[in-house]
Order: C-alpha cells, then sequence, then structure tokens
C-alpha cells in the first residue's frame, strides 16, 4: 500500500464532494427558476387553444381588424420566449452535469493509475471516522448518475416542445414535474452530510 497515494486519492475525494455539493446548489437554484415559465408555458398553451374555439367574426370584437391573427402571433412570440429562457436554464443544468461528471471521471482515472499500489483491502477498509474508498466512489457515482439522467430526461422534455402542439404545451409542467425524484434528492443530501461529519475528523 502507497500512503501517498492513498492520502491523494482521499483529498481528490473530499475536492470532488466538495464539488457535488456546490453544483447540486446551482442545480436546485436553476429548477425553481424553471418551475415559472414552465407554468406559463400551459397557460400560453390554454390561452391559444380558447382563441383557436372562439369564433371572434360572432362578437363584438369582430370591429377589429386581423384580432384574431394578432393575438395568435403574440402568444406565439410569448411561447417562442419562454421556451428560449427554458433552453437557457438547460444549459445551465448541462454545465451542473458537466462539471460533475469530470470531476467523478478525474477520481476514477486518479483511481486507475494507482490500482497496482492500492490493494483491495486498502480501499474496501472502513475505519470509526472515515467511509472507505470504494464507498465514497460508489456515492459518487450514483450521484453522478442520478444528475446524467435527471438532465437526459428533462431535455427530452424541452426536445418534444412546439409552439404549435399545444398538447403537448399544455401537459409540459405536469411532465416536468413528474421528473421530480425527492429521494434521489435527499440521499446525495444525507451523503454529503456523512462526508461532511467524516472530514471533521481529518
Amino acid at each position: 500500500m502507497s500512503k501517498p497515494a492513498l492520502l491523494s486519492l482521499h483529498q481528490a475525494l473530499w475536492k470532488c464532494f466538495q464539488n457535488l455539493e456546490n453544483n447540486q446548489k446551482v442545480w436546485e437554484s436553476v429548477l425553481a427558476e424553471c418551475s415559472p415559465p414552465m407554468a406559463s408555458l400551459g397557460n400560453l398553451a390554454v390561452q391559444s387553444r380558447a382563441l383557436s374555439n372562439i369564433q371572434i367574426s360572432n362578437t363584438p370584437l369582430r370591429d377589429f381588424p386581423d384580432l384574431e391573427e394578432r393575438l395568435r402571433f403574440k402568444l406565439e412570440l410569448s411561447t417562442d420566449t419562454v421556451l428560449g429562457k427554458l433552453n437557457e436554464n438547460m444549459s445551465s443544468l448541462q454545465s451542473v452535469r458537466d462539471s460533475i461528471s469530470n470531476q467523478v471521471s478525474a477520481v476514477v482515472h486518479l483511481y486507475e493509475q494507482n490500482t497496482d499500489i492500492l490493494d483491495l483491502l486498502t480501499v474496501t477498509e472502513r475505519s470509526a471516522t472515515g467511509p472507505s474508498v470504494s464507498d465514497m466512489m460508489g456515492w459518487l457515482h450514483d450521484a453522478e448518475r442520478h444528475f446524467r439522467q435527471q438532465f437526459l430526461r428533462r431535455k427530452t422534455v424541452l426536445q418534444t416542445l412546439r409552439p404549435g402542439d399545444l398538447s403537448l404545451l399544455e401537459s409540459a409542467p405536469k411532465r416536468w414535474k413528474s421528473l421530480e425524484s425527492p429521494s434521489a434528492g435527499d440521499h446525495i443530501r444525507d451523503t454529503l452530510c456523512k462526508v461532511h461529519f467524516f472530514i471533521e475528523f481529518q
């Protein structure tokens, strides 16, 4: 066993968990920013459908020329604006996902570089003041997979949305909300709390 190699790996793992904690906060903040525009999409779709169901020519508004076309244009423009905002949010989520993935990959690479001198007992041994290297790498892999899958699922929802497809726009808020994974988020937070506890004893 190489103590310098083990120390280096532990330092990389702690740094990775710090990165995970910071990025989780950013992720949750961006998701919170997504809620209002996602709700707006549903509302705009409802307004567009209502406009399609109204015969303006049979109402007092018939005296306003091109009113329906102007209202429809305004709704489509608003929908495009909201979709643009959500795509900006997705870029931020992608940055978080990439940061976590890159950090975890760096730790894995460091471990693989030292597999010849880090025996199985060393990487699986736990102590009263710290988890094993294997435990920590497993926690990081779980977190990285969670953010990767969440990003892909949310990206898929956005990619299906088009200003003219009212059914998909109306259902978008519910589909977006259905992707929430409180248990996974709680698990990551619990893991970070455990890591903080162990770091205090280092």
